[in-house]
């Protein structure tokens, strides 16, 4: 059990890669911070990781745009929860799948709140206190969105590769601490990802997985298992991943 005793904090615990990711640390004996907006599915993830595991689960009712009450949630998480080992932030979401003039700002808005400055906002809350122990480690939840930009997906993508540059520029701003800082870029993962996309539209949803095998929700949380547990001094800048189905965003394979 590598991370026994670790406390981690995942935001967007309550479902998808956050709670797979739970589960994941679970195993490995960690103490669980989970955040997430939904308290009654993030309290479900919560009881099944101390089924899987984990030392102790401490839940916290939380949405990422609100920069206060990211702050306040850090500041005033209890004494034995507050020196956090491992950051994922995994906290993101698409709206819509319009081409761009004819997208609705509201989509708009709502993945730059949470995909860029939701991130930004855990960050700096987070951060300041693994500079000041001198250890942690900061995941921050790509996409290969972020590296290639795909049709009628435009803000999207760009709030992905905001987060890239982002992380890339924690990790040069961290350079002689021992924080570490890593980007993991996933592909096509069948999550609840499609259904928010499409504001709740199953047909549309399941369109976007028919005639290929995407990546599930624990192929990714195993991936960031990985990339925290290398040697403390080697740090996994960037790891990609997709399904063998997908080789960037725009080739995809769909059997027929």
């Amino acid at each position: 059990m590598r991370l026994k005793g670790k406390i981690v904090l995942i935001t967007g615990a309550s479902a998808g890669i956050g709670a797979a990711t739970a589960l994941a640390f679970a195993a490995e004996g960690a103490r669980l911070l989970l955040a997430a907006r939904r308290a009654g599915k993030l309290a479900q993830v919560a009881s099944r990781a101390l089924e899987h595991g984990a030392a102790a689960v401490h839940s916290i009712d939380l949405d990422v745009r609100n920069r206060h009450a990211v702050q306040r949630a850090i500041d005033e998480l209890p004494e034995e929860w507050a020196e956090i080992d491992i950051l994922v932030n995994n906290a993101g979401l698409s709206r819509g799948l319009e081409k761009l003039y004819t997208g609705r700002a509201e989509d708009w808005e709502e993945m730059i709140d949470t995909n860029i400055k939701g991130l930004l906002y855990v960050t700096r809350a987070v951060v300041p206190g693994m500079v000041v122990r001198r250890r942690g480690h900061v995941v921050n939840l790509g996409s290969t969105a972020g590296e290639m930009v795909y049709p009628n997906g435009a803000v999207y993508c760009a709030t992905k590769a905001a987060a890239r540059t982002i992380n890339d520029g924690l990790r040069e701003d961290l350079l002689g601490t021992p924080v570490r800082v890593t980007s993991i870029e996933p592909g096509m993962v069948e999550t609840d990802f499609s259904l928010v996309r499409f504001h709740g539209d199953t047909k549309k949803a399941a369109k976007v997985y028919k005639g290929l095998t995407p990546l599930t929700a624990e192929d990714v949380a195993d991936a960031i298992l990985w990339a925290v547990t290398r040697p403390e001094h080697v740090n996994v800048a960037r790891l990609s991943l997709t399904s063998i189905h997908q080789a960037n965003s725009l080739l995809i394979h769909r059997e027929q």
